[in-house]
Order: C-alpha cells, then structure tokens, then sequence
C-alpha cells in the first residue's frame, strides 16, 4: 500500500469516542413517554441535553471537516468511497435531526401543544431518526470491523484496541 497511514489526532479520536459515550448516555437517559415532559426539571434537562448534544454534533462536523483525512487506502474502490462518505455524512445528518426534532418536542410541550397531529408528527420524525442512526452506526461498526480484518489501518486510525501491525 503506497498511501501513508492516516493517524487521527487525539482531539479527533476524543471527540469520537466522547460522542459515543455521549450518545449511549442519551439512549439510557431518554423519556418513556411525552407525558414525563410535564415535570419541569425533566423538560428543562432533556432541552438542555438537546442544545448541547446539537452543538457538540456541529463542532465535531467542523472539526473533522477541516482536519479529516480519509484512512481509506488509495486503492478502495469509488462506491466504497462514496459508500462511506454517505453513511457519515448521514449519520451526522440524522444525529443533528434528532436533536433538533427532540428540541421541537420539547418546545411545543412547554408551549402546551401537548396533543395533537403536530407534535405527533415530531415524535414520528424523532423515532424514525433513531431508528435510522441506528442501522447507520451499525453500518458503520459493520465497515470498521471489516477493514480491521482487511489489515488496511483503517481500524487503526480511530480506535485505541486491537490495533493492527503495520505492513
């Protein structure tokens, strides 16, 4: 492989690895029904894990923006190059959305549309987002254990365990 071997900085692996643990916190922190809402505290925490969880996606998109470069071999084939790119920029996209939909929620209950088709359809888009990040992470750990059987240092670049001897 001629390409050289792409090492995320530490800020760029923290900023993964802190989202993941961000992301599983808001799973087991997450409400069992819109009913909850009407405690105040709860709706003021959920509002504020929302903004914070939006502005982490943002600054986290921006970073590795700027600073990313793709750990893809040179030789990876186009439609698994766009195949990737696809699936993060989705799954930033649905990340961003349910922030966004669970602030919607959390708006229209402290405005007292607490029924109703509108904030029935917020939820609906709430749901289906999670349920669409979900087959996106999964896409995405499916793809990182692949590469780390393909040796190509892929795994290696983000994760801190089961690294890969270099060629």
């Amino acid at each position: 492989m001629s390409q050289e071997k792409v090492q995320h900085s530490l800020l760029g692996k923290s900023l993964h690895w802190f989202f993941v643990l961000l992301f599983v916190y808001g799973i087991f922190k997450q409400i069992e029904n819109k009913e909850q809402l009407n405690d105040l505290e709860l709706l003021r925490s959920e509002m504020f894990f929302a903004v914070f969880f939006l502005l982490f996606i943002v600054f986290r998109f921006i970073y590795m923006k700027r600073r990313y470069k793709t750990a893809l071999p040179l030789d990876t084939s186009k439609i698994q190059f766009i195949a990737a790119k696809i699936v993060h920029i989705s799954m930033y996209f649905a990340l961003a959305g349910i922030a966004i939909s669970g602030l919607g929620i959390g708006l229209l209950f402290w405005m007292g549309y607490k029924d109703g088709l509108l904030i029935e359809f917020v939820i609906w888009v709430h749901e289906l987002l999670f349920s669409t990040i979900l087959w996106l992470i999964s896409i995405h750990i499916l793809a990182a254990i692949y590469h780390r059987t393909q040796n190509d240092y892929v795994w290696s670049s983000m994760v801190p365990f089961l690294k890969e001897k270099v060629k």
